[in-house]
């Protein structure tokens, strides 16, 4: 791979983690409740074309834990205040899963330094009436099973959470738990304000994600305007693992197309 910066910067009084890698039009990546710090093969690729920053959201990882992080709407706020701290304009937002969801609640704020939007296998909103599963509740094998596209990415992932360091772990489950659970990863507030995001949006999903099943990209469909749902085969909850070719290739067709 090539080179990235690996640094820390500082706003709003959080010192936060950063990666960052390419050259081109920037393209910030918001990672999911499993938690970021690394730089994967997708990030490389991306950064070929654009200017890929990947933050650890405050709470997560080695970002700091500020005192005012309490909802899904601070960290909105915050992505805010860094697009700003970095002059950032024109910018590629792409989230995931929980990351996902804090894209859509920072677009609806303001899409002033936006260029394009994509929702990953996004929570947030309801579908036919109802949250996503109680995940918390799921053994270790089960979550696993339901994350991945199949039984051999499945325990690829259990061996690498057994390997991962169980403080950053037990850190990241805590800030979620903080965020997310009250009510159950979702905002009951989002769905009444989606239309006003005024960019192109690209959802996508992984047609074997069984956490956030296809259901939910179709529930933000309905309240985006003029949203995109792209499902791609062969993909669980995180496409840009499972399928990162065409994950990357989707991505950089919706940015073609929406010039």
């Amino acid at each position: 791979m090539s080179a990235h910066s690996d640094t820390f910067v500082s706003v709003a009084g959080c010192r936060t983690h950063v990666l960052r890698g390419g050259k081109g039009p920037p393209l910030l990546f918001l990672h999911g409740a499993s938690g970021g710090g690394r730089w994967l093969p997708f990030m490389e690729q991306l950064s070929q074309r654009f200017d890929v920053i990947a933050p650890e959201h405050p709470g997560f990882g080695a970002s700091d834990d500020p005192p005012w992080l309490d909802r899904i709407d601070d960290l909105a706020y915050f992505y805010l205040d860094l697009m700003q701290a970095l002059d950032l304009e024109g910018v590629h937002l792409v989230g995931t899963s929980l990351g996902g969801w804090l894209a859509a609640e920072l677009a609806i704020r303001s899409t002033a330094r936006l260029q394009t939007l994509t929702l990953v296998c996004a929570v947030g909103l309801l579908a036919n009436g109802r949250p996503i599963d109680d995940i918390m509740r799921l053994p270790p094998e089960e979550h696993a099973r339901r994350f991945c596209a199949d039984e051999a990415g499945a325990r690829e992932r259990l061996e690498q959470l057994k390997a991962a360091d169980p403080h950053v772990l037990a850190r990241n489950r805590a800030t979620v738990v903080r965020l997310a659970w009250r009510p159950r990863f979702y905002n009951p507030d989002l769905g009444k304000w989606l239309h006003r995001i005024d960019k192109p949006t690209l959802l996508l999903w992984g047609d074997r994600d069984r956490l956030v099943p296809v259901e939910f990209g179709h529930a933000y469909a309905a309240l985006v305007p003029g949203a995109r749902l792209e499902v791609l085969a062969n993909a669980g909850h995180a496409p840009y693992i499972d399928q990162g070719r065409a994950f990357v290739a989707a991505i950089e067709r919706f940015i073609d197309h929406a010039r």
